[in-house]
């Protein structure tokens, strides 16, 4: 496996100019936290991107972002990380048609304006997203 080194503020620029230039990044627990972030925002926020961490025996799904208390209980959290966490444990489970119904459920209900959480530049809330992704499953 052939494999290169670069300095970790050199790879948040070209992460930014050129993502396609890479396959695989392995960082260690700070400079991934950071990277995974700055991704992140390249592909609508933290709100939108799936976590998972696999390892030999085991594997953890997960939203990436973190708890968010400052909007706990209000019924506004953008549900999207979770569901497409879901959906990345369906694919390893050997789920993979599951995964891609819950995937295309949720970019369908993306696709319309009124189904955007507040992260997204939209108004709707937890609820609304989740219906609307519930809906659109086949």
């Amino acid at each position: 496996m052939e494999y290169d080194e670069i300095i970790i503020d050199n790879c948040a620029m070209q992460l930014v100019l050129d993502p396609t230039r890479f396959d695989i990044l392995l960082l260690e627990n700070l400079y991934g936290d950071i990277l995974s972030d700055l991704c992140a925002g390249l592909v609508g926020g933290l709100g939108v991107v799936p976590g998972m961490n696999v390892g030999d025996d085991c594997a953890v799904f997960e939203a990436v972002h973190g708890s968010a208390p400052d909007i706990a209980g209000k019924r506004v959290a953008n549900p999207v990380a979770l569901i497409l966490s879901a959906a990345a444990m369906l694919r390893h489970m050997g789920e993979a048609d599951a995964a891609a119904n819950v995937e295309r459920a949720v970019e369908t209900s993306l696709l319309d304006p009124a189904n955007r959480t507040r992260d997204l530049g939209g108004s709707a809330g937890l609820d609304a997203i989740t219906d609307a992704i519930v809906g659109n499953l086949a």
